[in-house]
């Protein structure tokens, strides 16, 4: 069940990541109303992926999902933008990432 979980976790950073992604630079950079589009469909497939988490709780998945987006927003940046994260920025997302551990897989009775 955990597996599932970060890959739907991934799955939604890409679409969430990309869909702004693409909708930054379609407005930002000039690249026009389809790749806006094309953001916006990749924005909602990312609504759809968030629903197929194992857990039904809707606030602790977004609130996870928060952790997992800072970690997906930086590596993205250093992919797509040659953003070079700083030591504070990884020490922050490591915190992010307990988080999101603690949130959704610590042991619940």
């Amino acid at each position: 069940m955990t597996g599932r979980s970060i890959l739907l976790f991934v799955a939604a950073a890409i679409a969430e990541i990309g869909g702004a992604y693409l909708i930054w630079i379609g407005l930002r950079d000039g690249k026009g109303a389809l790749v806006v589009a094309l953001g916006v469909v990749a924005l909602g497939l990312y609504g759809a992926i968030a629903t197929l988490q194992p857990d039904a709780t809707f606030g602790r998945i977004l609130a996870a999902y928060g952790g997992v987006f800072i970690i997906g927003s930086m590596l993205w940046g250093m992919v797509f933008d040659g953003y070079r994260p700083d030591r504070f920025d990884v020490i922050g997302a490591s915190i992010c990432l307990v988080g999101v551990a603690t949130i959704m897989y610590a042991p619940r009775g």
